[in-house]
């Protein structure tokens, strides 16, 4: 649990009133999740443990930032992202969970999946990109397959990210605006902002069916990225009961003598122009 004033933040949602989280507070209880990530790490690694974790909800929701802060202290190859491009045409005829089996976790492995199978129960369903059929046969089959993922061993996680009306368009008008962030905006996430209120039809059936006592859906309120960020990392730790592992003590080994051996001159080698020299030069 959050330590100190932020515990203040945490215990209220963000339709309080809250102004949004210092940054001081976010970075000094970001710094605190993050030791604790790496040793939820180390005890799915040692502990051969598998861990899925789902992020949906709507367009600028928050759901990249809150992976992009899971992973930044974590080794990829215990940790991976996995954000699937729209299926190609074999794909498209495969077993529609098809694809996204070839991405589960073996054994010491946590995938964060950046939009899921849920696709299906959103904007497949929203743009007309499934029939009625598929899209009522994968609200049948769904708790079917999650209760095979956690049978098989699988610890199943799945965040929905809420974010107001209002809040969106702030987010999309910032990207629409910002050139590093234009990139992040497309056609796409335009007409989902134009059917607001049939995704929000969709989201709600999709809970309906889908949020199980076996596989349940957690909301966070994401209207504030930074209490966001940290109320979903909050929760993912206590999701899994990991133990702490000691590391192994490491000793840093004497370096190899040379034995009179010639490196080649330096000018037969290409160097990258060190453009900034001059800003340290006294």
């Amino acid at each position: 649990m959050p330590s100190g004033v932020l515990r203040q933040h945490h215990l209220h949602g963000n339709n309080c009133g809250l102004k949004r989280l210092p940054k001081k507070i976010y970075e000094a209880e970001l710094a605190r999740l993050h030791v604790q990530l790496a040793r939820l790490q180390r005890y799915i690694r040692v502990r051969k443990k598998k861990v899925v974790v789902l992020f949906e909800g709507r367009d600028a929701a928050g759901k990249g930032g809150t992976i992009k802060r899971i992973t930044q202290p974590l080794n990829p190859r215990v940790c991976r992202v996995v954000a699937l491009d729209k299926p190609t045409s074999r794909e498209a005829t495969q077993w529609y969970f098809q694809r996204y089996s070839t991405h589960l976790p073996a054994d010491g492995e946590m995938v964060l999946f950046d939009r899921s199978w849920y696709n299906r129960a959103g904007v497949e369903r929203v743009m007309g990109f499934c029939t009625d059929a598929e899209y009522r046969e994968f609200l049948r089959t769904c708790p079917v397959y999650e209760e095979m993922l956690i049978r098989s061993g699988i610890k199943l996680l799945k965040y929905w990210f809420s974010v107001s009306a209002e809040e969106q368009e702030r987010r999309f008008q910032r990207r629409i605006n910002d050139p590093k962030r234009r990139w992040k905006i497309s056609q796409m996430d335009l007409e989902s902002r134009a059917r607001w209120v049939d995704y929000s039809k969709a989201k709600d059936q999709m809970l309906l069916y889908t949020d199980t006592p076996q596989s349940p859906w957690y909301v966070v309120d994401a209207n504030d990225k930074r209490r966001a960020r940290l109320n979903c990392i909050s929760h993912l730790l206590t999701q899994i009961p990991y133990e702490k592992i000691e590391p192994q003590p490491v000793e840093m080994p004497a370096l190899q003598p040379d034995r009179g051996y010639d490196r080649p001159p330096m000018d037969t080698q290409h160097f990258v122009p060190d453009l900034y020299a001059s800003a340290y030069a006294s």
